[in-house]
């Protein structure tokens, strides 16, 4: 089977009612053709065995399995998936959440804004053209838009949704990044990718979105994760001063 140029990976944790339909969602998408890397940190409620299973069946050969013992955090699980993105030499790697707030259908228009458009990093952006969210509770929607303004306004990157977490990058980026010297988990990780490309020069586009709550399963946001990504705006601020975000030296 000759292998695509692109891979969207999900990271998983407690995901049995969403992972089969968004895994066949996505791999059956006729506009570009995607291969799907999972990263599960030890479901207990069994998501890597229905992954597993389905590796095994019709999807065998564009769904991958990365399994990992408990918990280890999101932004460890991205960098699992780029280095091993990058070792299969894909040239477009996209992150993506399991439980449908992202819209499977949109990834083509990512891909575009990569590969014909010239952009080295496409954002889904829910807040380019306003405010596209869908049943979030208005707190979480203001605490999330005011959020990304502030990062916005302290560390200068010129992007309005600085939290999103779907994106397409084109490998070059995340070869030139030191993902060994990415420090943060949640939403801070999404802001320090932005913002370490944004000073390595790249190109960056958003691309609206519409963002919807997940149906199925639980939310994995808490309030650690987003003071991390308050407080850690400044630490990454006071990193590029001096001068401490570089490329990766090979």
């Amino acid at each position: 089977m000759q292998r695509n140029d692109s891979v969207v990976i999900i990271p998983t944790y407690n995901e049995k009612e969403n992972i089969e339909a968004i895994l066949r969602a996505v791999i059956g998408l006729d506009e570009h053709a995607f291969d799907v890397l999972v990263i599960d940190d030890g479901s207990p409620d069994g998501t890597a065995d229905i992954v597993k299973k389905l590796m095994n069946g019709d999807l065998n050969g564009r769904v991958h399995l990365i399994e990992r013992a408990g918990k280890l955090g999101l932004g460890t699980a991205y960098i699992a998936g780029f280095k091993w993105a990058i070792e299969k030499k894909y040239d477009y790697i996209f992150e993506m959440d399991a439980d449908f707030s992202h819209d499977p259908n949109d990834l083509p228009r990512l891909y575009r804004a990569c590969a014909e458009e010239g952009n080295d990093l496409a954002i889904g952006s829910r807040y380019v053209t306003g405010v596209n969210v869908v049943n979030w509770p208005m707190g979480r929607v203001l605490m999330s838009y005011f959020a990304s303004k502030y990062v916005r306004f302290i560390t200068g990157i010129p992007v309005h949704d600085t939290t999103a977490g779907f994106k397409c990058y084109r490998r070059k980026v995340l070869e030139t990044i030191d993902l060994d010297r990415i420090r943060f988990k949640g939403y801070a990780f999404q802001i320090e990718l932005k913002f370490t490309a944004h000073l390595l020069g790249f190109r960056i586009a958003e691309v609206p979105v519409i963002f919807v709550n997940r149906r199925l399963g639980t939310s994995k946001m808490s309030g650690g994760i987003f003071g991390e990504a308050l407080f850690g705006v400044i630490r990454l601020r006071c990193a590029a001063l001096t001068g401490k975000i570089k490329a990766r030296t090979v």
